[in-house]
């Protein structure tokens, strides 16, 4: 194998793709998107309050109302348990309020009441539950008070638990630090996405420029000058060239504009937003029962992010908990293996994604020979987002050995802590199948490039495989 030639491809396709409007756009727009999708849920919780509302109300129970209080996007008028109900309902304008609560009266059996809302427009999931929990409120004391039982609410009142665990790790010299699994949890799942999302750009640009190659019939002409293989591992490492490139630029870039929204919007007030109690609350209100995949709760993904945040006197803020727990991770293991495992996941899909688009003439055609690659990528992308959960299971560990999966699931893992061994058998293991692959895909690519008007299928990719 010619490495001189295969510098010459290397540099021939580096920069036909970093010319490339396309390439310029993407570099420049992403740490944009990127940027944005860090800070944007700060400022749109900044600004999405909703407009003060009248809440006109008819309380025939007597409890409620004295249990609506004024707030910021609220203000009750009381109607009176003797308003027309239906009169008011039907013109809401001419009445002066934007919304009619309606609360039935008392019912003897449970001690409850019912409670309806009436207006022109939806209301706000805020002020529904604000409204839902003042109501609660009013029933839950009146039950009290009809129990008969002295003091009932101070005894539940001290009854109720808030125990919060707090996790700590124990280093070789016995020193303990604050570890919040939710933090490990959040770096789990981005280490696992980008890494996904990479590998499977990066491989499909491969794809693409063999298949425009191809196409255009200029891959004859390259062939005729360079042996076809090193034709393949020229244009492989150099798209993996601009894909660092692209990488470490998209870093430098989204850094300077969080550094700049930062400095705009103030440093302070975001992280004063971030640990804000009203906050919390407001978003534990707004879907208490809402659960993400894996029953992940908006409150625990919240908690992940901004640890417990009210926090009693002498104890840790959500922002040193967090500034804690990074301490504890090894962030040189990850750097480094993240390198690793990019560089040969990429590298590995993108000799497998060269034989497909060797042997098709549009992109159109690949995507049936294309499913049995992507499929593993898929499993390891899914398996990563529940990483979290159990790093140490049997699925996991076995996920994060087999080379298809390993790059993904093995940087899910790792901020969790994995034996050195694991690691490196993991990292081995990928080595020689890339090893492997690229062998075989090299056999396939050097028949495929030159086959045209046939749509080739996986007998065919064997059958070239065993030519000789």
């Amino acid at each position: 194998m010619n490495f001189n030639k295969i510098g010459i491809i290397i540099q021939r396709e580096y920069l036909n793709k970093v010319k490339k409007k396309s390439f310029l756009l993407i570099t420049f727009l992403a740490p944009v998107l990127f940027a944005a999708i860090c800070i944007l849920p700060t400022v749109i919780m900044m600004g999405t309050k909703e407009e003060a509302k009248k809440v006109g109300v008819i309380d025939r129970s007597g409890i409620v109302l004295p249990y609506l209080e004024d707030n910021d996007v609220t203000h009750y008028i009381d109607l009176g348990a003797d308003a027309d109900f239906d009169a008011i309902k039907a013109n809401l304008k001419e009445a002066g309020v934007d919304v009619l609560l309606s609360i039935s009266a008392l019912d003897p059996e449970n001690s409850s009441v019912k409670a309806d809302t009436y207006s022109e427009k939806p209301l706000g999931m805020d002020t529904g539950s604000m409204i839902e929990g003042r109501i609660n409120d009013a029933v839950e004391a009146y039950r009290i008070e009809q129990s008969g039982i002295a003091n009932l609410e101070e005894i539940m009142a001290g009854v109720k638990s808030n125990v919060k665990l707090r996790s700590y790790t124990i280093d070789e010299s016995g020193k303990e630090t604050i570890s919040e699994s939710g933090i490990y949890m959040a770096l789990s799942m981005i280490l696992g996405i980008a890494i996904y999302m990479f590998i499977a750009l990066f491989s499909g640009m491969v794809l693409s420029s063999v298949i425009e190659e191809k196409s255009s019939r200029v891959v004859e002409v390259l062939v005729s000058s360079v042996k076809a293989s090193e034709l393949m591992f020229g244009k492989i490492i150099g798209v993996a060239l601009v894909a660092l490139t692209q990488f470490l630029l998209w870093i430098v870039l989204t850094g300077m504009l969080l550094g700049v929204a930062m400095g705009f919007l103030g440093k302070d007030k975001l992280m004063g937003l971030m640990s804000d109690d009203a906050t919390t609350e407001m978003v534990q209100q707004m879907s208490p029962d809402m659960n993400l995949p894996g029953q992940i709760t908006l409150e625990d993904t919240l908690a992940a992010v901004t640890d417990t945040t009210a926090v009693a006197a002498g104890e840790p803020s959500g922002m040193e908990v967090i500034m804690s727990t990074l301490g504890n991770i090894n962030l040189a293991q990850i750097g480094i293996a993240f390198l690793f495992f990019f560089i040969f996941g990429y590298l590995l899909y993108a000799s497998l994604f060269a034989a497909i688009g060797s042997g098709v003439e549009n992109e159109g055609d690949s995507s049936q020979l294309q499913i049995p690659i992507t499929i593993p990528l898929m499993l390891g992308f899914f398996v990563a987002l529940y990483a979290f959960k159990a790093p140490d299971s049997s699925l996991v560990f076995w996920f994060s050995m087999i080379p298809f999966t390993s790059p993904i699931v093995m940087l899910a893992r790792i901020p969790f802590g994995v034996a050195t061994w694991e690691l490196v058998l993991s990292i081995a293991l990928l080595v020689g199948t890339f090893i492997a692959c690229a062998w075989a895909s090299a056999k396939i690519y050097k028949v495929g490039i030159l086959m045209y008007g046939k749509k080739s299928t996986f007998k065919d990719l064997w059958k070239w495989l065993k030519m000789k």
